[in-house]
């Protein structure tokens, strides 16, 4: 039935004759998953900005984290003539029924910053390199607990991103590749026990779903007053938010080390002052260029720059990609990494 309604779509935008393809001739659809996390937003206007820079009529919407809402978003685009689609997911294996219909209409389709998965119709993949963003958050808490110099044994918990966002895995694995070493030879000890990507894994990059797991860790295994919490690997910031509340609701006053990615404002704040210990910090400035760049020899007829033609395979393809660069921040370097060139003021980190 839904490949039916997919095929009736094409039919339809077919109908509608020569005057809705000349009105949407310039046209991209560009779908971000909500608004209720900041980088998010910031992704869709650093889109939206270059993308309008560039001469081309944007079409933004936010899904507020429904996969039907974003299906039914791409249905609606595709019908007001776009003429490519750039996606940032909510669920990577939810949209291969419509990204048909995509292809039936010869759109092109760029999964941004997350992996659309299980599907053909991607076109293209554009992100960071995600596994090195897990590097970098595994190798500062190797190199501020001394880990290579057999430091330890060290308290270690883990909290990691969202289950049905592919992106997750590679964070993870990037880190734990690192430190399940020390793990296993004793340097590093997980009192929770919770290690497995899907005993650590935050539903949507939730903060309140990180700090109800996290403030459940510290009263089973931490309330004694006398173990020592070291470090705390999370994924992202909105997953350290909670961590970070969690462990000032217990009374904590030293905090851990704690891990990060995005630099969110609050976050930078809590670097400042101490509280977080780092952050990697992926520019969005700098996505949002490359995918300006993807779409622009797309619709000139040309093929897009690509990096990597062998990491991203969604289960049914290897997916072309670009792999911008993170980088890692931290209370040394904010200042140069994004007062200067721009991507916040002082007065937005509270400075």
């Amino acid at each position: 039935m839904k490949r039916f309604l997919a095929i009736l779509m094409v039919t339809v935008l077919a109908l509608a004759g020569l005057a809705t393809s000349a009105l949407a001739a310039d046209r991209v659809g560009v779908l971000m998953p909500t608004q209720s996390l900041q980088r998010w937003n910031q992704d869709g206007d650093n889109m939206k900005s270059q993308l309008e820079t560039a001469g081309y009529e944007v079409d933004l919407q936010y899904a507020d984290n429904k996969v039907d809402v974003q299906v039914s978003q791409i249905e609606n685009m595709l019908l007001g003539g776009v003429k490519v689609l750039v996606i940032a997911s909510i669920d990577g294996g939810s949209l291969g029924t419509v990204l048909a219909a995509a292809k039936d209409m010869s759109v092109p389709v760029i999964a941004y910053d997350r992996l659309i998965t299980g599907t053909e119709f991607v076109d293209y993949y554009a992100t960071f390199d995600n596994y090195r963003v897990g590097q970098l958050q595994g190798s500062f808490i190797e190199e501020k607990l001394g880990l290579k110099d057999g430091n330890g044994p060290f308290n270690l918990e883990i909290v990691a991103g969202s289950p049905d966002d592919n992106n997750a895995l590679f964070f993870y694995n990037g880190a734990m590749d690192l430190l399940k070493p020390y793990i296993e030879n004793g340097q590093l000890v997980v009192p929770s026990g919770q290690t497995e990507l899907a005993q650590v894994g935050t539903l949507a990059w939730s903060t309140d779903t990180a700090q109800a797991r996290f403030d459940n860790i510290i009263a089973a295994n931490y309330a004694d007053g006398s173990t020592k919490l070291d470090a705390v690997l999370c994924s992202n910031d909105s997953t350290a938010l909670g961590v970070i509340n969690a462990l000032t609701n217990a009374g904590f006053t030293e905090y851990p080390i704690i891990t990060g990615q995005d630099c969110d404002k609050p976050n930078m704040q809590h670097i400042i002052s101490g509280v977080q210990s780092m952050s990697v910090f992926k520019d969005t400035r700098t996505l949002a260029s490359k995918v300006v760049s993807m779409v622009e020899a797309l619709l000139k007829g040309s093929d897009p720059e690509i990096n990597d033609t062998t990491t991203y395979n969604n289960g049914v393809k290897v997916v072309p990609s670009y792999l911008c660069e993170p980088v890692f921040g931290d209370a040394s370097n904010y200042k140069e990494l994004l007062i200067d060139s721009g991507y916040y003021t002082l007065e937005d980190i509270g400075q």
